[in-house]
């Protein structure tokens, strides 16, 4: 309770209750209102992967700080283009379906960072999670190439139950959109007619 919170990216000292200080928040790179369609899934994320959101990702996903993804949520429903988390249209609010992680993976690490983020999300904009996809023992995906990526998660993702009807799939980050591409084919087939994405961050350049 004496030592001061340490910044994430750049461990200087920061404000009680914030990941940056605030240096490093300013030289977050933030994302226009606009959603980008990769692998056929329209996605929004607010952060560029780089620099100190890379580093948020790190924190949460390889070093157990399940309290980032309360933060994250917050940078996601407070910038989300209009409509995305509120109810429009017959198929009326979203679900949120967070990506599974390889049971493997989910029992090292002890929790799933998608998970998380989906369920802080959800009780900043009253919407449900539906843990509806399962993956089948797919491996990690650091370290592979671009190709490998895109191939490799397809047929891993699998229906866990019938999908929302429209459906919003949560991850940390976004980089090829192979993982993206994968769930969404998944959802469909399992009764969702609408599937778009959020993620905290993305590749620049996908």
């Amino acid at each position: 309770m004496l030592v001061p919170p340490l910044c994430w990216n750049c461990r200087a000292t920061c404000r009680r209750g914030l990941p940056l200080c605030a240096g490093c928040a300013a030289g977050l790179r933030r994302l226009g209102p606009r959603p980008l369609v990769i692998a056929g899934v329209p996605v929004w994320a607010p952060l560029a992967y780089e620099g100190a959101a890379r580093e948020l990702v790190r924190g949460l996903k390889f070093r157990g700080a399940a309290g980032l993804a309360e933060w994250m949520a917050a940078q996601i429903a407070g910038t989300a283009p209009r409509g995305w988390l509120e109810p429009h249209g017959p198929a009326g609010a979203p679900v949120l379906v967070p990506v599974p992680l390889d049971p493997g993976r989910a029992r090292r690490r002890g929790f799933n960072q998608a998970r998380a983020i989906a369920g802080a999300l959800a009780s900043r904009v009253g919407l449900s999670v539906d843990e509806c996809l399962a993956r089948r023992g797919a491996g990690s995906q650091v370290g592979r190439g671009r190709a490998e990526r895109r191939s490799s998660p397809k047929g891993s993702v699998i229906p866990a139950g019938p999908a929302p009807v429209r459906a919003l799939v949560v991850d940390d980050v976004v980089t090829t959109g192979g993982t993206l591409s994968a769930c969404a084919a998944a959802l469909r087939s399992s009764g969702a007619r609408e599937v778009s994405a959020v993620a905290l961050a993305r590749t620049l350049g996908r």
